[in-house]
């Protein structure tokens, strides 16, 4: 069985949280693996998701991690930094929904 495996570039515009990382993680580009494995019987092609992983800063250093995620809590993550970034600051003061924390 081939597994399949894609990798995509995601950008936080504002510091963030996700479910699986116990720290505050500074906004920048970062890269999502997703792999997935074929449904074998069907008469046409599908995949199943099998893993998504996110490559954050370690704590300290210039290592990386490799954090497993859950694709929905990183879709929400990315979405509450859109509506984020479309806030507008009220008196020179970012509102407070600029820190995204996803909580499952």
């Amino acid at each position: 069985m081939s597994i399949r495996t894609t990798t995509k570039t995601v950008t936080f515009t504002r510091p963030f949280r996700l479910t699986g990382v116990d720290r505050t993680l500074p906004p920048a580009d970062y890269r999502v693996v997703t792999d997935e494995e074929p449904i074998e019987g069907l008469s046409f092609p599908a995949y199943r998701r099998i893993s998504t992983v996110i490559f954050v800063p370690a704590p300290s250093g210039s290592a990386v991690e490799m954090v497993t995620v859950d694709p929905l809590d990183l879709e929400a993550a990315l979405e509450q930094d859109a509506t984020a970034h479309d806030a507008q600051p009220v008196d020179g003061v970012i509102p407070d929904a600029a820190i995204v924390t996803v909580v499952p």
